[in-house]
């Protein structure tokens, strides 16, 4: 009963997380290198801590070797100066030390060989990193484009150019409206040009009659006469001409 229970709540957890993943892969796949990345910090930050025990037996196996060196030099002075009890204990401080050596050698190899296999995980690990990444820029940009591909393959579908959809009937009103104003201007053009023809005559016979007043003025002062000058005269009707014809 109570593995069914745990079983029902570690479904309904995957189905949370699925439903999360799907919602926003990208953000998925993005804290799963965060935290891919401390992991890597971790991973360094404990890898310098064993370089230091590395550099440590490192070190104790130089002294060792320098101590071993010496006690050689002096186990061969003292050999050359007669003093055999003197050299047989720098030989017994001799074999100690090869001892000690060894085994700090022993654990130098076992240390680097470590240290190295570790390092070469985590720069493994760190390339992985950066290939991730880079296919989280890749998806990210080819999941944006793909939506984009769909919203514009939508919007192309349901921006048909048809009268029979809503935006043919909206295209075919505004077209109408188009035509309205466009017939206003027409009539309003063609009822500016009424009265041209009379407002013309008028002003024919305004300077007709001027010409004639002009022509009097003139006679009376005697800079002409009146039958050198004759008078055109005005016809002051502005209708339109009758033909008279003779019988």
């Amino acid at each position: 009963m109570i593995s069914k229970f745990f079983k029902a709540i570690k479904a309904q957890i995957n189905k949370i997380a699925n439903m999360f993943w799907e919602a926003d892969p990208i953000a998925v796949m993005q804290l799963e290198a965060d935290q891919a990345v401390e992991r890597l910090k971790e991973g360094r930050e404990g890898l310098e801590v064993y370089r230091g025990l590395v550099e440590r037996v490192q070190r104790q196996v130089n002294a060792g070797q320098s101590h071993l060196k010496k006690l050689e030099a002096q186990i061969k002075a003292y050999l050359k100066a007669g003093d055999r009890e003197t050299a047989a204990k720098f030989a017994l401080e001799l074999e100690k030390t090869k001892k000690e050596l060894t085994a700090n050698n022993e654990q130098l190899e076992m240390h680097e060989a470590s240290y190295q296999n570790n390092l070469k995980k985590i720069q493994h690990a760190n390339k992985k990193l950066v290939e991730v990444r880079e296919k989280i820029r890749r998806y990210d940009a080819e999941l944006k484009m793909s939506a984009a591909e769909a919203e514009i393959a939508k919007l192309a579908e349901s921006f048909q150019v048809d009268v029979t959809t809503d935006f043919g009937q909206i295209e075919d009103v505004i077209q109408r409206q188009i035509d309205e104003n466009r017939g206003k201007v027409r009539v309003a053009a063609d009822l500016s040009k009424e009265g041209l023809a009379e407002i013309a005559a008028e002003e024919n016979m305004e300077l007709a009659l001027a010409e004639s007043a002009l022509h009097q003025f003139e006679v009376e002062l005697g800079l002409k006469s009146p039958e050198t000058t004759p008078i055109t005269p005005v016809d002051k009707d502005l209708g339109p001409a009758t033909e008279q014809t003779t019988a």
